[in-house]
């Protein structure tokens, strides 16, 4: 059967477009669908610091560019559409998309996941300038600073213990009467002398003036409003991972997807890379190396399939 790519590959961030490129350097018809415009969540970094290969900071913005242009380079082609629907058929995937509908052998998803925001006034106009929602990518920026850490699970104390080794001078605010993380990592934090713990606290606002220089916060039993100088806030309140339009793919008890180190879902031919994928570190320069070996694995499995074609 004569199918429109060899792979598809939803989503344009760094897995996405690393998937790309060398999807499309092994000679592969590859077609990339993004929603929006290339670069994901790496569209709101303002410097980049930890990217192997990039002395000097470089924008999210300015990798993804480079990214996509590289992909084009090596033949991949790109469609700004919205995906709501894959199916798996005997002998080929069906995309169904807002543009039309296409067919393809293999389908590397690198659709990402969605930061739970505060939705409070400053957040928005400030990500990247002092908000921000990772602590590896962000916290060097801000050694020696005044950081506030909003959250109360897992990922907020982690997180936490991890500023807390640039800085002793973290806020941590969580809006119940105790942390909701593992009984270690909530410890590790309480006993932290770096780390300032506030229960029964939000944040009601973030202040700046270019950048961050401040946050309203309300103690939630008193009702007392005040303010605090910070330089960073950081939002550890949990993430959501677009996923809506799959069926039959199996995801963990948070919803990202499962695959094998190899990168393949329980889908033989669908593959899942970055941040919509369990994994245990979410980085940049992971979701490139995930979407290199998916790439390499679909390839695997599309010469799989010629060769049963030819049997």
């Amino acid at each position: 059967m004569k199918v429109d790519h060899d792979v598809v590959v939803i989503g344009a961030g760094a897995a996405g477009l690393t998937a790309a490129q060398y999807a499309a350097r092994s000679n592969l018809r590859t077609l990339v669908i993004e929603e929006l415009a290339s670069g994901g969540q790496a569209l709101i970094i303002d410097r980049l610091e930890n990217y192997p290969g990039f002395p000097d900071p470089i924008s999210g913005m300015e990798l993804s560019q480079r990214m996509e242009t590289q992909a084009r380079n090596f033949g991949a082609e790109f469609d700004f559409a919205t995906v709501t629907k894959i199916s798996k058929g005997p002998a080929c995937f069906t995309v169904d998309t807002s543009s039309g509908n296409l067919t393809s052998s293999a389908v590397i998803l690198a659709t990402g996941a969605h930061h739970r925001t505060l939705d409070v006034p400053g957040e928005k106009e400030f990500q990247g300038r002092g908000v921000s929602y990772c602590a590896t990518c962000d916290g060097p920026l801000f050694k020696g600073k005044r950081m506030l850490v909003v959250g109360g699970g897992d990922a907020a104390c982690d997180e936490a213990n991890y500023l807390s080794k640039l800085s002793d001078k973290i806020i941590h605010i969580h809006r119940r009467d105790r942390f909701r993380a593992q009984k270690s990592l909530a410890a590790r934090v309480m006993q932290n002398k770096h780390i300032d713990v506030r229960f029964n606290t939000e944040c009601q606002a973030v202040l700046g003036n270019g950048r961050v220089t401040g946050v309203t916060l309300i103690d939630n039993h008193t009702h007392r409003v005040y303010e605090e100088a910070v330089e960073a806030v950081f939002v550890f309140i949990g993430s959501t991972p677009r996923t809506a339009f799959l069926e039959g793919v199996t995801v963990d008890e948070s919803g990202y997807v499962v695959t094998d180190h190899l990168m393949e879902t329980n889908l033989k031919g669908l593959f899942a890379v970055g941040d919509v994928r369990a994994t245990p570190f979410r980085q940049l320069v992971v979701a490139a190396g995930e979407g290199a070996i998916a790439a390499h694995t679909a390839a695997l499995y599309i010469d799989e399939l010629k060769g049963e074609a030819y049997r």
